[in-house]
């Protein structure tokens, strides 16, 4: 009888234990609390910590029958399982109304009270885009909230090694007290990437607060900052020169239109810090920033710049030319550019031939994103190029607008320019393009 009972025993049983928990880490809470009543070593298996080492929390922030399950829920997975939590991901979506805020506020306050006496291996943590400047915000339960997570960052501060908190929308004051939660202990904070982007509120001049470069120069193992322009300024770059020039490996800077970006900043303040930090790639990220004294102001050639884009969010003035920011701005990065994002309505003015001697004065340019009014034929010579080796992008996406509501003529050409290049194409490049109707 035992041999029988053996001979019908289900091949899941020899599974090793990694293997088992390799197969479970691929199914969701629901399934993972079913399969863990399947038998002892099941259940044993559903507390591998493999399994709960990273963590994507969402509450929705709309009235609904699940919102209270999704707060709950959280709570018994930080209880359960919070000890071996590395990776946390908070997600809020866009919240309806001060009811709402304030639940998710008591739930965090419970959940960051308990990861902070359980857990001693986090290493990231994000909470994105929770716009606490909004009046669904009151202020009471804001500043509980922040009040909440700046004691679970003194906690966490000595072995925090990724913090993103982008979208916070705080005042200055709270977004620097955050920030130095993070050293609390030693006076030093070893986190190797902050991302700070839109972190504070619209229209501050971040740049020229001594309290937000005494709170940056606490900082001594930045790998990755990303951040606004409104924090750059030349003591920013003098503190990152001094404190983390030996670790400092990418800045990515967002500018947009309603926060202030008329600061000087010198060239030989990036100058020392390409040098010191000869790793260094800055990424530029423009929104609706897109008039050449402006630009000019910023874009200094003194810059390390690996990645450019430039978006105008379909936005059109015909006082505006994008031409000498192509042919007199750009071109001075031909030696360090890899990546161009290009979005703009140029209905004013063409600039095919500009963009195409852009495009192949940058010898390291491997990704291409032009969203603007072109002709046809820029598609094509653009791939006649490539294929003669002039330039050796591996993405080319490419949307051509149109002032006419059809694009019947459009998408011919460009099916009979992909025939003509289909080697091409699918052996070097990701590649999109269509003909898109702007009017």
């Amino acid at each position: 009888m035992e041999n029988d009972s053996e001979l019908q025993q289900s091949c899941w049983a020899y599974l090793p234990n990694i293997c088992l928990s390799h197969v479970f880490w691929w199914l969701d809470d629901r399934d993972r609390s079913r399969a863990a009543l399947v038998c002892k070593r099941w259940n044993q298996a559903m507390h591998s910590g493999s399994l709960w080492r990273t963590r994507t929390i969402t509450f929705s922030g709309r009235p609904s029958r699940s919102n209270t399950s999704e707060f709950e829920s959280a709570l018994w997975y930080v209880k359960r399982f919070g000890k071996y939590l590395e990776h946390l991901e908070i997600k809020f979506l866009n919240p309806y109304n001060a009811v709402l805020t304030r639940k998710f506020q008591v739930t965090m306050r419970g959940l960051l009270s308990r990861l902070g006496k359980c857990n001693s291996r986090l290493v990231s943590l994000t909470i994105q885009h929770l716009e606490l400047d909004r009046l669904v915000w009151r202020n009471i339960i804001k500043n509980q909230f922040i009040k909440n997570l700046i004691i679970f960052l003194k906690r966490m501060g000595t072995h925090l090694v990724h913090l993103s908190l982008k979208g916070a929308r705080v005042t200055l004051e709270e977004g620097c007290e955050l920030l130095s939660s993070l050293s609390y202990l030693k006076n030093k904070s070893f986190a190797s990437e902050i991302n700070i982007e839109d972190f504070f509120s619209h229209h501050l001049s971040i740049y020229s607060s001594p309290l937000f470069h005494q709170t940056m120069s606490t900082f001594r193992n930045l790998v990755i900052l990303t951040l606004n322009y409104n924090c750059i300024s030349d003591e920013l770059l003098d503190i990152l020169c001094e404190h983390n020039a030996h670790s400092l490996w990418t800045i990515n800077i967002k500018c947009h239109i309603h926060d202030p970006h008329g600061q000087v900043v010198w060239g030989m303040s990036w100058a020392n810090l390409a040098k010191r930090a000869p790793k260094l790639k800055v990424n530029f990220f423009f929104e609706r920033v897109m008039k050449h004294d402006s630009l000019a102001r910023i874009l200094l050639a003194e810059i390390p710049l690996r990645s450019i884009s430039l978006r105008s969010c379909y936005f059109s003035d015909p006082d505006w030319s994008m031409r000498p920011t192509l042919t007199n701005l750009l071109p001075a990065y031909k030696h360090s550019l890899q990546k161009l994002t290009l979005e703009f309505n140029n209905s004013h003015e063409s600039l095919d031939e500009e963009l195409l001697q852009l495009v192949l004065s940058c010898k390291k340019l491997f990704f291409l994103k032009i969203w603007a009014f072109l002709r046809v034929a820029f598609v094509e010579r653009l791939l006649q190029n490539q294929a003669e080796g002039k330039c050796t992008l591996r993405t080319m996406k490419v949307r051509i607008y149109t002032n006419r509501y059809e694009t019947i003529e459009e998408d011919r050409m460009l099916r009979d320019i992909f025939r003509r290049y289909r080697d091409l194409i699918d052996s070097e490049l990701n590649y999109f393009v269509i003909a898109y109707p702007m009017m």
